[in-house]
C-alpha cells in the first residue's frame, strides 16, 4: 500500500509538473516551439563588419538581441526600420521607424512607445555592445512584410521620448533582416 502511495504521488507530481510546464510556455516572452526567427548581418557605412541582430517570434511578441562589433564606443540609439534596405552611406533607404501601432517615439513619451523602439546600445571600448529585448504585440509577418526591416544602430544616444527618432543622430550600423 505504500508503495502504491509513493508511486501515485509520483504521477501526480509529474502531472503538476507537466501542467507549470504547459503554463510557462503559454507567459508572454517564452520560446515558440517552431517559432519562426530572422538574422540581420549588420555593416557600418563603409561595407565593415558590425554584428549580427535576431527576431525571435515569442509567446505575445518578437525578441530581438542585437550584438554589435566594430562600433565606436559610447551609447548609442538602436531601432527596428520600417523597410528592410540597408543603402550606405546614410542608411536612409531603411526608412523611419517601424511603427505598425501608429505610436510615439520612446519608453519616456506617455503616447510611446512603438514597436521599433529598443533600449540604448552601450558599447565598450572594445566596440563591442549587446540589448535583447521582446516587445509585446510585435509579429514577425509585420517584421518580414513585403518590404522587410531592418537593424539601425545611431550614432548618438536616443533620448527615449522625442518623436520621431528620440535626436539618436545618424545611421551608422545596418542590416537587413532575413528568415532565418
Amino acid at each position: 500500500m505504500a508503495r502504491s502511495l509513493g508511486t501515485a504521488a509520483l504521477g501526480v507530481g509529474a502531472a503538476l509538473a507537466l501542467a507549470g510546464c504547459e503554463r510557462k510556455e503559454l507567459e508572454a516572452g517564452a520560446p515558440v516551439s517552431g517559432g519562426a526567427r530572422a538574422v540581420a548581418s549588420m555593416v557600418t557605412s563603409d561595407g565593415a563588419p558590425a554584428g549580427r541582430a535576431t527576431a525571435t517570434e515569442v509567446a505575445g511578441g518578437v525578441r530581438f538581441t542585437l550584438d554589435a562589433m566594430g562600433v565606436p564606443a559610447g551609447t548609442h540609439g538602436a531601432h527596428v526600420h520600417m523597410t528592410g534596405r540597408c543603402d550606405g552611406p546614410d542608411f536612409t533607404s531603411a526608412g523611419g521607424h517601424w511603427n505598425p501601432t501608429a505610436a510615439k517615439h520612446g519608453t519616456m513619451n506617455p503616447q510611446g512607445p512603438h514597436q521599433g523602439d529598443l533600449p540604448n546600445l552601450i558599447v565598450g571600448t572594445d566596440g563591442r555592445g549587446t540589448i535583447g529585448i521582446t516587445i509585446p504585440g510585435a509579429t514577425m509577418a509585420g517584421l518580414l512584410d513585403a518590404d522587410g526591416s531592418a537593424m539601425m544602430v545611431h550614432a548618438n544616444a536616443d533620448d527615449l521620448m522625442t518623436d520621431p527618432s528620440g535626436n539618436s543622430g545618424g545611421r551608422i550600423a545596418c542590416g537587413v533582416f532575413q528568415p532565418g
